[in-house]
């Protein structure tokens, strides 16, 4: 998915422009997969924060080479369907981001999701490079059921796709105005980009960083956000339903990956390994099997799996981990 990440920009970004942001463990990998990149746009974050400092961290290294560069923020592991529609919906974000907005990009609901954030569109600001650009007047985090079955009849929300496009001195403007404790860690930090003090300074201060999603942090109440709705079959494959929607069923509606023996068995989705799994009287299922951990829920409850990481990380459960 990551090269897939980078091959669809490509029209839009040559090599030197395209910035990578990751774990340590992760950039061997990476550069392999990407050899077109050069090696010092892998930017080493010293252990995870939230999306918040790790945009901030891409920032700060956008900034010192151009202070008024347009920045898009975009993840390596979402599925998109139209790369041709979403690369026009970048060039138009850009436009959009150049007069100091800050964009985001919308995705056009399919259904009611409770697992997404969602966006309210306010007053149309016209056509830019075909796509219309609203002001974004609220973000609204995981509703519940019926909450999200309104905001998708009514027609005015996007889900929030986490895809971001905003002149890199704005959003610095934006972590000082909204975050400003870490705003002077970017700083401290950005003060010795390109010296021998930087990576003893990054070691230093990150640890310190506060962990904050981009969206509470900064979007919730950021000023000048707009949002350009889009529909370019989109998946965040953020979960076990919209990473089935992606891949083919057979004719009972079943989904496996990996060696699977069902009887009397519809629309269910099981992932393994090596490991045979056998259903029987089966219907709507999620069936995920790794080497130190088996799920087994309906389809309408996957997203309740979060409930199951806040069992395991009390004390009393740490023994599973």
């Amino acid at each position: 998915m990551f090269e897939h990440a980078v091959d669809r920009v490509a029209s839009l970004f040559q090599a030197e422009r395209i910035f990578v942001v990751t774990g340590a463990e992760h950039v061997a990998s990476l550069a392999a997969q990407a050899p077109e990149l050069p090696v010092e746009n892998l930017i080493v974050e010293p252990e995870g924060r939230g999306t918040a400092p790790c945009i901030g961290l891409g920032a700060i290294h956008l900034h010192r080479q151009d202070a008024q560069a347009v920045m898009a923020v975009l993840t390596a592991d979402h599925f998109i369907a139209d790369p041709d529609g979403f690369c026009q919906a970048l060039a138009a974000a850009a436009q959009v981001a150049k007069e100091g907005h800050l964009v985001t990009l919308g995705i056009k609901p399919t259904y009611p999701s409770t697992g997404y954030g969602y966006i309210k569109q306010g007053a149309s600001l016209g056509v830019v490079e075909g796509c219309e650009v609203f002001r974004a007047e609220r973000f609204t985090e995981k509703p519940s059921l019926e909450t999200a079955l309104h905001m998708v009849e009514s027609g005015e929300y996007s889900w929030n796709s986490g895809m971001f496009i905003w002149r890199v001195d704005r959003i610095l403007e934006e972590f000082q105005r909204r975050m400003p404790e870490f705003y002077v860690q970017l700083m401290e930090i950005e003060a010795t980009l390109g010296t021998p003090g930087y990576e003893a300074t990054l070691s230093r201060v990150w640890p310190q960083v506060t962990k904050q999603t981009i969206d509470y942090g900064v979007m919730e109440g950021a000023a000048d956000v707009t949002v350009i709705p889009v529909d370019i079959g989109w998946s965040d494959v953020g979960s076990w339903t919209s990473l089935a929607a992606l891949l083919p069923a057979d004719e009972a509606g079943n989904i496996a990956v990996g060696p699977h023996v069902g009887v009397d068995t519809r629309d269910t989705l099981v992932f393994g390994g090596k490991r045979l799994i056998a259903t029987i009287g089966l219907e709507g299922m999620v069936i995920v099997d790794t080497e130190d951990a088996l799920l087994v829920c309906p389809k309408e409850r996957e997203q309740e799996v979060r409930e199951i990481v806040r069992l395991l990380e009390r004390e009393d459960n740490q023994r599973y981990l």
